[in-house]
């Protein structure tokens, strides 16, 4: 497999970042972070000066989901600029590779809000990097738009515990891995009126991410009568044979798998499963899977699996901004190295810089130091369209606060994370959306072995 394909293979450790190498400063804890930071307000800029707007964004820069986030960052920014930046004021992108890794996203985070004084903070892909800067960030206030972990725990362990001390920390999207839980249930039941598919296996990373579909997802499977879950197992991160888990789904005659991956064996976990022809479809989510380019580093392997994700691959125009996003992606990006589309991160942090920047402007300020409640009540307060959906906030007594609230259709499915499935399109692979059925573009497609 090629070298370009495999970065896509999302490791536990992940994120994305544009600018040059850095000399490497030494991580420290989050702890010492805070320690070391918390009197240093002074220094940070606060949103309040004339100059530039600064915006940070982490991720994991190396690999294709932190490339097309940090480049749908870069269109969101162009289109700020283009229309008078944030509050008069020219907006200015920094971007910092996390690696994937806690320490490192420690290390950058420190050098986005001390150093380089950000007025906000975007991104974030793995949710241990995440919860390693969470306390740092809520001590210096900085505005955080989370777009790319989906642990709920980043929630409920902090903002329901204590609000007023994380309330600068907001996430536009994805829907946290409850919802996520919720809307697998509701696909399972799709799945079971298009093909009559009853016993379901759960097969899930043993990483935060993945917690609610281990502990959730099986209650709401079998919340309708028709469906049982018949086999359950986790997979190390580390896993790279997938033939014992697979052959456990079989012998507990699984209609379905429902796997949840998000590191490098994605695609050996595809193939795998191809080349046997085990006898059940493969859905759930795959986060390499979601890479457009997942079609040649699987060698045509991922024919007809599924993965849920925000912003439908790019195909379904889920808003009259989800066409005009894509297409600029694609005009800007899409003859270099992947991914050719954003992905879902990139639907996420483009989507969360322009709510953000909606929210300052509607609130008169960007200045967090002065007016840090005004800025979160206008975020709360605002109903904001953008390419991947509709996106609003759950408010400070809700059981997931700050968190982005989950659009339902008339049919009381969960619509704003859809599922997309990888069918053939002559010699090659194409993606379509084929859940919730008013976003389809395509039907599901049931392999050709079963």
């Amino acid at each position: 497999m090629a070298n370009e394909n495999n970065d896509t293979l999302e490791t536990s450790r992940s994120g994305n970042g544009v600018v040059g190498r850095r000399a490497f400063l030494g991580a420290a804890s989050a702890g010492a972070l805070t320690t070391t930071l918390a009197g240093c307000m002074g220094g940070v800029g606060g949103g309040g000066g004339d100059g530039t707007f600064k915006i940070g964004h982490l991720g994991p820069t190396e690999l294709q989901m932190g490339r097309g986030a940090e480049r749908s960052a870069e269109l969101a920014v162009s289109e700020l600029n283009d229309n008078g930046g944030i509050l008069d004021r020219d907006v200015e992108l920094l971007s910092r590779d996390t690696g994937g890794a806690p320490s490192e996203g420690e290390r950058v985070t420190e050098d986005l809000v001390q150093s380089e004084q950000v007025d906000l903070l975007v991104g974030t892909f793995v949710s241990e990097v995440t919860q390693g800067i969470i306390d740092f960030v809520a001590e210096m206030d900085v505005p955080f738009v989370i777009t790319g972990s989906a642990d709920p725990a980043t929630i409920t362990d902090n903002h329901g515990e204590d609000y007023e001390t994380y309330k600068n920390i907001v996430r536009t999207g994805p829907i946290n891995s409850d919802l996520q839980a919720e809307g697998m249930g509701g696909y399972a039941s799709y799945l079971n009126e298009q093909h009559g598919f009853e016993n379901f296996s759960i097969l899930a990373d043993d990483a935060a991410w993945t917690g609610s579909f281990r502990d959730i997802l099986p209650d709401e499977i079998e919340s309708n009568d028709d469906l049982s879950v018949v086999h359950q197992d986790r997979m190390s991160v580390e896993t790279s044979n997938f033939n014992p888990f697979l052959d456990a789904a079989d012998e507990a005659d699984a209609d379905v798998v429902m796997r949840f991956i998000a590191h490098g064996g994605a695609a050996a976990f595809t193939s795998t499963w191809a080349q046997n022809e085990y006898p059940f479809a493969l859905e759930g989510i795959s986060v390499p899977g979601m890479s457009p380019e997942f079609w040649g580093a699987t060698e045509g392997a991922c024919l007809y699996e599924t993965t849920s994700q925000s912003g439908a691959g790019g195909v379904a125009e889920l808003t009259d901004r989800t066409k005009p996003f894509v297409d600029a992606y694609e005009e800007e990006f899409g003859g270099g190295d992947p991914p050719s589309k954003p992905m879902y991160m990139g639907f996420n942090s483009y989507d969360g810089i322009l709510f953000y920047a909606q929210a300052a402007e509607d609130a008169g300020t960007a200045d967090y130091e002065s007016d840090l409640d005004g800025i979160v009540e206008s975020m709360l307060d605002l109903e904001f369209t953008g390419a991947a959906g509709e996106i609003s906030l759950y408010g400070e007594d809700a059981d997931y606060p700050n968190d982005v609230r989950e659009t339902r259709n008339d049919d009381d499915i969960i619509s704003n994370f859809p599922v997309t499935q990888w069918q053939e399109d002559g010699d090659g692979g194409v993606v379509e959306c084929v859940y919730p059925e008013p976003d389809a573009t395509s039907e599901h497609v049931v392999p050709e072995w079963i």
